[in-house]
């Protein structure tokens, strides 16, 4: 399910590279089944609700230019979704040094949260194959999701292509975690064995990063057709930071699902390349380049990590 690149050089994401491939109690190495394609945008333009829809008339428009169905009427009297994200880390930022992100959510509804908070956990890297290695399963007794990811963004400086990253992602609810100091490395490298090798003792606790919890304010927009099946919900948020609101990053993304890694025919690859490019052609004014999500929150106290991002 290679999306193919406009440089000329070989697409890092061949999933034949992985044929073979095992964790140590012999399960096959999964393969990737998701493709996300994201573009950071800057906050200081999302002020309401009005805000997201301006966005995604320039989306409509990008989707009209290149073929892609675009169809917004199950999602034009939605309020926007409200969820709480929490990024936890060493002091000296040794899980996201490592190319590891471990964050919690719950989502809101009508000022107050529902459900059990989630646990992500994820392996975010340029390399498939180092990717793919990481087992991320968790060594809970419950049900986790295990999501493996291509996910496409601008290039660090320019628009009208795009680099990847692979994300090996796992979820699952915090109530699985039994222990009593959910904070400490100790509990979180028995429940995540690959953070085991960043203990530096059991006393050691993570703790939030840059002191700031994020809230996400999410638009779902439309549902984007690019052809032989593939479909994705996109969506348009906007992170803050909980208390004085200060706007923190922007994003528009969208998600498609595969069932093997032969699912994505090679007609709807090439439109949403087509449609990828053009929209950040079409709308490079909203864009914040050279940025993630995840990296803006470790950046706010000026003590930049070093991320494979």
């Amino acid at each position: 399910m290679d999306m193919p690149k406009r440089k000329k050089e070989e697409s890092p994401h061949r999933l034949a590279d992985l044929t073979g491939g095992k964790y140590l109690d012999g399960t096959p190495l999964d393969d990737v089944q998701y493709l996300e394609c994201k573009l950071i945008l800057k906050p200081d333009r999302f002020t309401s609700r009005k805000s997201f829809w301006d966005y995604a008339k320039v989306v409509k428009k990008a989707a009209k230019k290149t073929g892609v169905d675009y169809a917004s009427e199950d999602f034009e009297d939605d309020r926007p979704q409200i969820r709480e994200v929490l990024f936890l880390d060493t002091g000296d930022f040794r899980l996201y040094n490592s190319a590891f992100i471990l964050r919690r959510r719950i989502p809101y509804r009508d000022g107050f949260p529902i459900g059990d908070p989630e646990i992500v956990f994820k392996f975010r890297h340029p390399d498939l194959r180092k990717a793919a290695e990481v087992d991320v399963r968790p060594n809970i007794a419950g049900d986790y999701r295990v999501k493996f990811k291509v996910e496409a963004l601008p290039l660090k400086g320019a628009v009208g292509s795009y680099r990847v990253l692979f994300s090996h992602n796992i979820e699952f609810p915090l109530s699985h975690v039994h222990e009593g100091d959910r904070m400490s490395m100790r509990t979180l490298s028995r429940v995540l064995p690959p953070l085991a090798a960043l203990k530096k003792s059991d006393k050691e606790k993570v703790e939030l990063v840059s002191r700031t919890i994020v809230e996400e304010v999410l638009q779902d927009v439309a549902v984007l057709d690019f052809g032989q099946g593939a479909r994705a919900k996109a969506n348009v948020a906007l992170w803050r930071a909980r208390g004085d609101h200060r706007p923190l990053v922007g994003e528009f993304a969208f998600q498609a699902k595969f069932e093997n890694r032969d699912g994505l025919g090679a007609k709807a690859r090439k439109r949403i390349e087509q449609f990828f490019v053009t929209l950040q052609e079409s709308a490079s004014e909203w864009l914040l380049l050279g940025a993630t999500k995840t990296g803006v929150v470790y950046r706010l106290n000026g003590n930049p990590p070093q991320a494979h991002e």
